[in-house]
């Protein structure tokens, strides 16, 4: 036994219910302005996390969130049904949003549909960019961030270090992430569009986080002309122009960087607008009517909105990839059946684990059932029974000891025998229903 059954064991309460829930919304269900409404920065994953724990609503939690997707995965050991909706109340309070905004927006799964879920999203499957390479850095994140904070147990810590396990072997074993894309590869192929040739151009990143970062990358190796980075920490700006080639620029100083470039790219993490409509109204002025195209990789986006329609002034957010997307789409279809047999082969591992520890807590449940009406079997016996010797008592208590462990010995080594157990959770559902083992409203009056 591994020793995260052993621990779980400990953990998932006596009826031995392991089940999984996932709500979340993602590029396929709802646009760029609700995603930002509903979107997690770091310290708040951590504090929904707790809280979701501490409402009592999962005993185990884990929160993605990406610029394309805000996901709540939860364990519970209570009935499955309820969960996703107590979920989807909790995100919509979380975020001061009606549950009304995200109806339509949310999907819920629980089961073999939420492993399966997150093992596509980690497969780089369920991304806007098919086989994108960041996704499975940014699930590492989420998780790690959750393991940090005390809110994963053995079944979460399971099924994300499976999902990750997964990641590597689609990008190892096939071709899903060759030619690879991402977000800053899609944003600069969309600058190209705009204008051609960039080499001799002008461009501002404003972050200097890992999707500027690789945005710079991809510049440079287009022979991108000047580039200057802006970043609220300055000294990272400094490093990444050292190493990249370019010039930092205080933070206090933006507004007076938008007056020179040709492209102007976003990525930056927080829920305030970082170029505001007032900041892009004056930066025009300063261009005397230049246009200025704008590349919004944020999520929530880092331009207020009431800029876009401005004259002469362009802004691309990250929904606006959809055409480079496409092309994206149709050069990695071809390995997507090999990317789903991986994660069926991983999805059907994880569901034997699942079914072996919960075989192991029904079958502690079985004996504690038992023990406890020998227990009073012989309570009742011994005070009925007049008088009686050491021995004799010693004699029924061995017999009946003896007897439990038989009835327990073939269960036991059958259940616990998780190739054979594969699928069979409906069946461990059956059993503990048939022996009263679930509830505690079942639990004999004495």
């Amino acid at each position: 036994m591994t020793t995260d059954s052993i621990r779980g064991r400990a953990e998932v309460g006596a009826g031995g219910r392991v089940e999984i829930a996932l709500i979340g919304c993602n590029h396929r269900t709802a646009p760029v302005e609700l995603r930002e409404r509903v979107a997690f920065t770091p310290e708040q994953a951590i504090r929904a996390a707790s809280e979701l724990r501490g409402l009592g609503l999962i005993e185990e939690a884990v929160i993605v969130s990406t610029c394309n997707r805000s996901e709540l995965y939860g364990v519970t050991s209570e009935s499955i049904e309820s969960t996703p909706t107590a979920l989807a109340s909790f995100l919509a309070e979380f975020h001061k949003l009606s549950t009304v905004d995200l109806d339509g927006r949310l999907y819920r799964y629980a089961g073999p549909e939420a492993i399966r879920h997150l093992f596509r999203v980690a497969s780089g499957l369920d991304s806007l960019l098919l086989g994108e390479a960041e996704i499975l850095g940014q699930v590492r994140e989420a998780y790690n961030r959750a393991l940090e904070n005390g809110s994963t147990g053995p079944v979460l810590n399971r099924l994300f270090q499976s999902a990750l396990e997964v990641g590597k072997r689609v990008r190892s074993e096939t071709e899903i992430g060759t030619r690879p894309m991402s977000v800053a590869l899609a944003g600069v192929r969309l600058a190209e569009r705009i204008f051609g040739d960039l080499k001799g151009r002008e461009a501002l990143i404003v972050g200097a986080g890992s999707v500027a970062e690789q945005v710079v990358e991809h510049l440079r190796l287009r022979g991108i002309g000047e580039l200057r980075m802006v970043n609220r920490t300055f000294s990272r700006a400094q490093e990444l122009a050292q190493r990249m080639g370019g010039h930092a620029h205080e933070w206090a100083n933006l507004e007076r960087q938008l007056e020179q470039p040709d492209i102007i790219v976003t990525s930056v993490s927080g829920s305030e607008h970082v170029l505001t409509r007032s900041m892009i109204e004056a930066g025009m002025a300063a261009r005397s009517g230049r246009a200025m195209f704008v590349i919004d990789l944020g999520v929530p986006r880092n331009v207020e909105p009431e800029a876009e329609g401005l004259y002469n002034f362009y802004l691309f957010n990250i929904d606006h990839l959809g055409e480079i997307v496409e092309q994206n789409k149709k050069s990695r279809e071809g390995e997507v059946p090999r990317v789903e047999a991986i994660i069926a082969e991983h999805v059907d591992k994880f569901l034997s684990w699942q079914s072996s520890l919960e075989a192991a807590n029904l079958l502690d449940a079985l004996r504690a059932r038992l023990e406890a009406e020998r227990r009073s079997l012989l309570t009742s016996h011994f005070a009925n029974a007049g008088e009686m010797t050491e021995n004799d008592r010693a004699r029924l208590e061995k017999l009946t000891e003896d007897l439990i462990q038989r009835i327990v010995q073939v269960p036991s080594g059958r259940l616990r025998q998780a190739r054979k157990l594969h699928r069979r959770v409906e069946g461990l559902a059956a059993l503990r229903e048939v022996f009263g083992l679930g509830d505690s409203d079942d639990e004999p009056k004495s």
